[in-house]
């Protein structure tokens, strides 16, 4: 059986040291991190397979990319309400944020009370994750008729005038994802910071949105 030490030596056998160093210019900070790529780290967590009590022993390591697989490998049917609450308080980078809950948050019971939930609190990387998890359900579920997102209109309305970098960026991508496809009429007054009524552009915050790490094109590719 696969245990924290094992999972640990194979993400340090591809770790990076150098790529740490450009991890300021996305925005990201180093501590805590090994220098592994998403690709390396999918693949870890491919070999590993579905694997909740594993995932909770990563995300205690406390190191970067073992929570990133940890977000990876763990069942959704199996996280709680409690599991979600202590692991966004442990968010402290766009990365992390998003691609937990990209890879988990998202695949929850849990999903869209936390989004009205943490839209509603004032920490950083709490409020991102509810705009980063609906613009991850707006793109992933793509036959849901559009005016299912009309309920998180208002928090995106509420959200436009935080003008808190990781926030502000995150609520721009949902805003984008949610109205594709939606009819001009039910479009969120606030579609852009300006209050143009444009969908607004994808967050250019260095997050990758692809698999090949691209910033453009389909969102919620990232790890």
């Amino acid at each position: 059986m696969t245990s924290v030490p094992d999972v640990l030596h194979r993400l340090r056998k591809k770790a990076r040291r150098a790529s740490l160093a450009g991890m300021a210019r996305y925005g990201i900070s180093a501590g805590g991190r090994l220098g592994v790529s998403v690709p390396d780290m999918r693949a870890i967590a491919k070999e590993i397979g579905t694997n909740h009590r594993l995932a909770l022993a990563l995300w205690k390591t406390g190191i970067g990319e073992a929570r990133q697989v940890a977000a990876m490998i763990d069942d959704p049917l199996r996280v709680t309400e409690r599991q979600m609450e202590s692991w966004v308080a442990d968010f402290d980078s766009w990365d992390l944020c998003d691609g937990v809950c990209l890879n988990l948050f998202e695949k929850t019971r849990f999903a869209r009370r936390k989004i009205r939930q943490w839209a509603a609190r004032d920490e950083e990387f709490v409020r991102r994750a509810a705009f980063s998890m609906m613009a991850c359900l707006a793109w992933h579920d793509r036959g849901a008729r559009a005016e299912s997102f009309l309920v998180f209109f208002p928090l995106l309305e509420r959200a436009a005038t935080d003008e808190r970098n990781f926030v502000k960026k995150a609520v721009n991508w949902a805003i984008e994802t949610s109205v594709r496809g939606t009819p001009s009429s039910i479009e969120p007054r606030s579609a852009s910071p300006g209050g143009s009524g444009r969908p607004a552009r994808a967050p250019h915050d260095g997050s990758p949105r692809t698999r090949s790490g691209s910033s453009r094109a389909k969102p919620c590719k990232s790890g």
